[in-house]
């Protein structure tokens, strides 16, 4: 099933895309539909074109994988890692379909884009077996993992250059688990101005989904609603030649094969305070 949280007329609604509409149900929120809660549908189907796209759920925590892509790795001169490389970002960061990515003025010139595969915890997962990891997934998302590499990289860690506000865009709608037949085979691109600059597989991935929720899962126990973003492939603006960054008047879109997208405008460097 595909889901979503929307803006209606009649206020903000959950519901599940169903023949080219939305299928409203009794769920308040998306995270009781992710942690597997009873819902029954809730009045009539909504034509898509009369509801707004909110952001799908609120994660409770947003862990991120470094350098998982081999393309990647060889386009910025890493090595390929013996291990996951884990960061995090911070729920600042959360953007909907649509919203503006801005920064703060004098804060960073070299803003970059970052097609992920979100992979939506189900179910808690402790110590689970690779074997068994994916059954803990309730599902995938299509996201950008913004980042201002001057900072990121000029940094002892990485989190500050990744976590300001709006730099973690999320698509409309969460795909469950079982409408995916192989995580590890997605076309998995990123458009900036309508132009592809990350076109790859999700099969280029290092660290497969079902590892790295094992993997993850052995230092910290995974809840429902935490969601893992799983690194980015080959064409970020950082691995051009010349590199390339992102500047006010830029359209930027993430898209993954069978999750859908999720498109923003860029403002560029604002004043704040």
């Amino acid at each position: 099933m595909k889901w979503m949280s929307v803006q209606t007329p009649q206020g903000p609604r959950v519901g599940y895309i169903k023949d080219g509409a939305l299928q409203p149900v009794d769920a308040s929120r998306m995270q009781d539909i992710v942690e597997g809660k009873a819902w029954h549908d809730a009045g009539q189907p909504i034509p898509l074109a009369d509801v707004k796209p909110t952001l799908p759920f609120a994660p409770r925590n947003i862990i991120c994988i470094g350098a998982n892509y081999r393309d990647h790795c060889i386009e910025t001169g890493l090595a390929i890692p013996e291990k996951p490389v884990v960061f995090a970002k911070f729920s600042n960061t959360l953007a909907a379909d649509g919203d503006a990515i801005a920064w703060p003025e004098g804060f960073t010139e070299k803003v970059d884009w970052e097609a992920e595969l979100g992979v939506v915890i189900g179910q808690r997962a402790q110590g689970v077996r690779e074997a068994d990891a994916l059954s803990h997934v309730f599902g995938y998302v299509a996201a950008n993992d913004v980042s201002a590499r001057d900072v990121q990289l000029g940094e002892a860690q990485w989190v500050r250059g990744k976590s300001l506000d709006g730099f973690c865009p999320l698509a409309p709608t969460v795909v469950t688990r079982d409408e995916v037949a192989d995580v590890q085979s997605l076309g998995i691109r990123c458009l900036v101005n309508g132009e592809a600059v990350q076109s790859s597989n999700t099969s280029e991935m290092i660290f497969s989904v079902a590892f790295l929720v094992a993997y993850l899962s052995r230092a910290i126990t995974l809840e429902p609603g935490d969601l893992i973003l799983t690194g980015t492939p080959a064409g970020v603006g950082l691995g051009l030649k010349p590199p390339r960054f992102l500047k006010r008047g830029d359209v930027v879109s993430v898209e993954i094969d069978g999750l859908g997208s999720v498109t923003n405008p860029v403002h560029g460097a604002v004043a704040r305070g």
